[in-house]
Parts: structure tokens; C-alpha cells; sequence
């Protein structure tokens, strides 16, 4: 039977579940945290490590300080994971001669061979989301490196022209690749928002509201008044791009149902700081609304239930796959417009797509949730957490959640 999703001890008790999945077993006394995790916690890979798993487990560790720094002993262990993640991602990713972020190396017992030194945006967006949550969790040498970041992301990536950053570039930053994206925009706002609740720097809540504002309607207006992933370096829409490569995961081809609500959730945070937005707030709340249900209208599975991976432009479901994080995202913003809204219809979304994952999705003998099922919610790996899984989005959801849900 499953719980009530609204009632906070049940979200809190599913952290701290989820959580324990990595506690045990995440930290390489070597330097840094495991990445690769099989269903049963089994590591699979103990020398890869991807930026994006990187900062995500800073994020993990600084929320769990902030919410349960009390706890005693899991309390201190916590701050040390935090403290070990955060070392590892200045001292190995970061390249002091470039001001870059390796996206992946290999580590070896201490042993750093770097086996992608590309910088991506969306890689630096993770960066600044890690020192903004380090910050906010009482770890103040991260305060300055938020500042750092979002000046290398202005001189490397930002296109005044158009508003928006570029998205990738190589090691020694003499190549700019032509392809703009709005995976990597989506995530900088994240990652705005949170400089800016860490600071009180406004530049960063304003830049985000810019972001939200060129990608969300500008952009969206090119595409359906949704929001499209590719773009060419004029930010003109690319149809093309990644259509036959379906498990491109940080580029995939179609309108992704995920972001579009994770848009939408961006947007009521970004409304909850209205006041010292630049311009009216208004469209904020409408904008979100039609987001969201756009997503839900076009990518609910009415026979086995879950949110599908992708639709095309004509609206056919072009992957029919179940992603996690696309349930989790979904379910914290139909919170999120639910409290905001007073609407019922949120809720019953969000029990709706809560006790679909809760059946399919979560791991209840070890923990965490699995990455993907099929279309029929079938097992297709074993493989749990792969590169930048590490559950910073069923985590980050929980918590997104628990801003709505005050009180039992």
C-alpha cells in the first residue's frame, strides 16, 4: 500500500532511504565519490568520474546537512561527504591553468588522468548549482568560487546578442562548437536561482529571469509555444539534430515532456522572488501552467501509466521509454502549482504520478530509484546510477516538494 505522499514524514523518510543507498558505499577514501552503481549498490566502475556526478553529490550532501545537520553521527558524516565531494570537484575537475571543469577523468587511488577535457555549459551550471548549495549548507570557501564561475561562464559562454550561453567549447577554450542548446540554459537558471537565494547577488536572480524569459516564450515561439531542445549557433531551430540518436542523454532529439515541466518549475521559483524580478512577474504563473500541461496532455501513458520520454513535433510519441528523473521532476512541479494554484487537479497529479513511481520506480529493498524502464515498465539494466544519476533528482524533488508541504 502506498503512503501519503503529502504528508512530510513520508517524504523525509524516502531521503533518508534514498540517501542510505549511497552513504554506505559512495566514498573513495582516495579522493571523491563513486559514480557507477548497479541495483543492489554494487559499484561497477570505481575510476570514472563525470562532472555532472560530481557536483551532483555536492548538491546531495549540502541539502542533507541543511535538512538533517542535526542528526548526530549521520549529521558529521554528512558534512564529510559534502566536504570530500566539494574538495574533489575543485582539486580534480578544475584545470587551474584554464579556469575549465574536465568532464570526465579517470581516477585511479589518487591517480588523475583527465579523458575529456571538453567544457560544457551545462557541466559549469552543475558547477555553480554545487558552490551555491556548498554555500548555503555553511561551507563558506565556496562563496568566492560562485563568483568565479559565473565569470568564466560570462567570458566563455554567454552570447549578449542573444541572450542565452553557448554550449560548448573545447579544453583550451580557442573553439566555440556552433550548437546551442536549451538543456544546458534550463540548468544555468537553476543554477542562477540558487547563486542568487546564496548571495543576495541579484545579478545572478536577473540573469536568470532573462534566461527564463528567451528560452520559455522567445524561443518557445519558434517552436509551437514549447520549448525545443536544438538550436543553430543564430538560435534558430534545428529539427535535425540527434533525430536518429535516441539515447543521447543530455541532447535528445523531440519535445521532452521533463523539461517542460521542469521549465515550469523554474518559473514558480523564479515568482517566488517576484518582487526583485526586472520586469512583471505576471507571466510567470500562466506560462508554467500552460507548460506543465502541455507535458502531461501530450506524454501521460494512459495504459500503464508514467510520463513517456519524448513526443515529435507532430505530437507522436517518438520514445516511449519511462526515465526517472522525468517523473520526479514532474511530480515536485504539479506540487509546486498546486500550492501556488489551490488547483485540485495539481494534487491529483501529483499523487497520480507519486504512486506510479512508487510501484515502478523505487527501489524499496535497496533503495533509490531505478534510471529507466520500458514502455511497459518493464526492467530493461541493472544498472542503477550511472554517470550523473547519483538520485539528485528524486532528492532535489522530495525537497522542492517539502517548501509546499509545511506541515502534516
Amino acid at each position: 500500500m502506498a503512503p501519503d505522499f503529502r504528508s512530510r514524514t513520508t517524504l523525509l523518510n524516502h531521503i533518508r532511504h534514498t540517501k542510505q543507498f549511497y552513504d554506505a558505499r559512495c566514498t573513495d577514501p582516495s579522493g571523491g565519490l563513486y559514480h557507477f552503481y548497479k541495483d543492489d549498490g554494487t559499484i561497477y566502475d570505481a575510476h570514472t568520474r563525470h562532472l555532472v556526478s560530481s557536483t551532483r553529490f555536492v548538491f546531495n550532501y549540502a541539502m542533507a546537512c541543511r535538512q538533517f545537520g542535526a542528526d548526530g553521527e549521520s549529521g558529521a558524516a554528512d558534512r564529510q561527504r559534502l566536504r570530500h565531494a566539494l574538495a574533489f570537484l575543485r582539486d580534480a575537475h578544475r584545470d587551474p591553468v584554464t579556469g575549465g571543469y574536465a568532464w570526465q577523468l579517470d581516477w585511479n587511488n589518487g591517480q588523475r588522468r583527465v579523458t575529456d577535457a571538453t567544457n560544457h555549459c551545462y557541466g559549469l551550471a552543475f558547477v555553480l548549482l554545487a558552490y551555491s548549495h556548498a554555500l548555503m549548507a555553511g561551507e563558506t570557501q565556496a562563496a568566492p568560487w560562485i563568483a568565479e564561475t559565473f565569470e568564466l561562464m560570462e567570458q566563455r559562454f554567454w552570447d549578449p546578442q542573444h541572450g542565452l550561453y553557448a554550449d560548448e567549447a573545447s579544453a583550451d577554450w580557442s573553439q566555440l562548437d556552433g550548437y546551442r542548446g536549451q538543456n544546458a540554459n534550463m540548468h544555468t537558471c537553476e543554477a542562477l536561482i540558487a547563486a542568487f537565494e546564496a548571495t543576495g547577488n541579484r545579478a545572478y536572480l536577473l540573469r536568470a529571469e532573462t534566461l527564463a524569459h528567451n528560452i520559455a516564450v522567445r524561443q518557445a515561439a519558434l517552436a509551437d509555444n514549447l520549448v525545443w531542445e536544438h538550436y543553430h549557433a543564430d538560435w534558430t531551430v534545428d529539427t535535425e539534430y540527434n533525430r536518429h540518436d535516441k539515447g543521447n542523454i543530455f541532447r535528445p532529439w523531440g519535445y521532452q515532456p521533463g523539461h517542460l515541466t521542469e521549465w515550469a518549475k523554474l518559473l514558480l521559483l523564479l515568482e517566488r522572488h517576484g518582487a526583485q524580478l526586472a520586469n512583471n512577474p505576471n507571466w510567470l504563473l500562466p506560462r508554467a501552467v500552460e507548460l506543465f500541461d502541455a507535458a502531461l496532455a501530450k506524454a501521460w501513458d494512459h495504459e500503464h501509466g508514467g510520463i513517456y520520454y519524448g513526443f515529435a513535433p507532430d505530437g507522436s510519441i517518438c520514445d516511449d521509454l519511462k526515465y526517472f528523473w522525468v517523473q520526479a521532476e514532474s511530480l515536485a512541479t504539479a506540487a509546486l502549482l498546486a500550492g501556488r494554484t489551490g488547483e485540485a487537479r495539481y494534487w491529483t497529479w501529483y499523487d497520480k504520478i507519486w504512486a506510479y513511481s512508487w510501484e515502478h520506480f523505487v527501489d524499496h529493498q535497496h533503495g533509490a530509484w531505478y534510471r529507466i524502464l520500458g514502455a511497459d515498465n518493464s526492467k530493461l539494466t541493472d544498472e542503477k546510477s550511472p554517470a550523473g544519476k547519483v538520485d539528485y533528482h528524486t532528492m532535489g524533488a522530495c525537497y522542492e516538494v517539502l517548501n509546499v508541504l509545511k506541515k502534516d
